[in-house]
């Protein structure tokens, strides 16, 4: 856990500013404390997942974990922001919805999910009584707030707060010193607190020590989880998937990313080839024409024969529709795809339960007031 401590870049001479933006934050947090801004409840059982983080701690996969536990029985909604969309006010994502006017995430999950409604609005209340009024989603039985810890307008009935286990919030600083939206202690707000990004070696002891850093209250429930990859799956033609294990030692690839945290991803193909060239671009970046060139010019660059270019799920989602990708780079482009999974079996299952409880009891209660 030492050696996390010193990969975190702290701005020291930020710290006074850190200070002043810390205490506009906890006179916000104590007017909604105080009741004296309001909270809203809605009819249906609400699941908000967030972080106390800017930069990415895999909110994306955890939603995608509890639509694939959700949907099963229930109709599922999920209620994002649509950060960089070129839209305003509530829009409800269709199979031809743009990119522009929902986000690349909440384009993702649309397409990935279409048996669900992913719709966006900066405005979380409202979006909520949208997709709650009875026609616009129909039968939506359950909601979840995509990166919605700090929109406290919205009171939901479970939160979820991530922490990347190479960033633990106990170890970081507020915004611009550090990466924290508001003080350590709105963790309290929790009523799960999980541990993203771990690695999947983490021993038992390790988990102890960590537990004992963030110190969850006795009410707060604690959980590890991590990354897990699936196969390659081509994003412009048909071709088999791979195994990440089919990647020979002498392939090149060029890695392209416009994600928060590209260096989990470097790190696991760097296991198969010590050829992995990164080309990272900010988060949720859009990509232009010159970006496209840039592409091409560093994949050309590449040993010809065995190479391939790869991205994430939400780097695809930009790149599949735009105009000014290479053809001749298409059939070389392909997806990795990533979802959570549990440290341990026993938490999984708790994790699961809790959930499934709580949204069952909850939307059986919305069913009975409609009635």
């Amino acid at each position: 856990m030492s050696n996390n401590w010193k990969k975190i870049k702290i701005y020291r001479s930020l710290l006074p500013i850190a200070w002043l933006y810390g205490a506009g934050v906890r006179l916000r947090n104590f007017l909604f404390d105080k009741g004296i801004l309001r909270q809203h409840t809605f009819p249906v059982p609400v699941i908000c997942i967030g972080n106390l983080t800017v930069g990415g701690t895999g909110k994306t996969p955890h939603t995608e974990y509890l639509i694939r536990l959700l949907r099963p029985e229930y109709q599922v909604a999920v209620l994002s922001r649509g950060y960089k969309r070129k839209s305003k006010g509530f829009v409800l994502g269709n199979p031809e919805t743009p990119i522009e006017e929902i986000g690349d995430e909440p384009y993702q999950m649309l397409h990935k999910f279409p048996d669900i409604y992913v719709a966006v609005d900066e405005k979380r209340c409202e979006g909520i009584r949208f997709l709650t009024d009875g026609h616009t989603a129909p039968g939506t039985r359950v909601i979840l707030l995509d990166d919605a810890f700090q929109h406290r307008y919205v009171k939901a009935g479970v939160n979820i707060l991530l922490t990347d286990y190479n960033r633990l919030i106990t170890r970081d600083r507020l915004l611009p010193a550090g990466r924290l939206r508001e003080p350590v202690d709105g963790k309290n707000r929790a009523d799960m607190i999980l541990i993203s990004k771990c690695p999947s070696t983490l021993t038992k002891e390790e988990q102890a020590e960590v537990r004992r850093e963030i110190a969850p209250k006795q009410s707060q429930l604690l959980f590890f989880t991590t990354l897990a990859y699936g196969r390659l799956q081509a994003l412009f033609v048909s071709s088999p998937e791979r195994k990440l294990e089919s990647i020979g030692p002498d392939e090149h690839i060029l890695l392209l990313t416009g994600i928060a945290s590209p260096a989990p991803l470097i790190e696991k193909l760097s296991g198969y080839t010590s050829h992995v060239i990164p080309l990272t671009f900010p988060d949720h970046h859009a990509f232009d024409a010159n970006d496209m060139q840039r592409i091409q010019t560093a994949f050309e660059k590449l040993r010809e024969g065995k190479r391939l270019i790869i991205t994430t799920e939400k780097d695809a989602a930009r790149l599949i529709g735009h105009p000014d990708i290479a053809p001749e780079l298409t059939p070389y482009i392909y997806v990795l795809p990533v979802e959570v999974s549990f440290l341990n079996e026993e938490e999984r299952i708790m994790f699961n339960q809790n959930i499934t409880d709580y949204v069952r009891e909850n939307s059986r209660n919305s069913s009975l007031s409609e009635g």
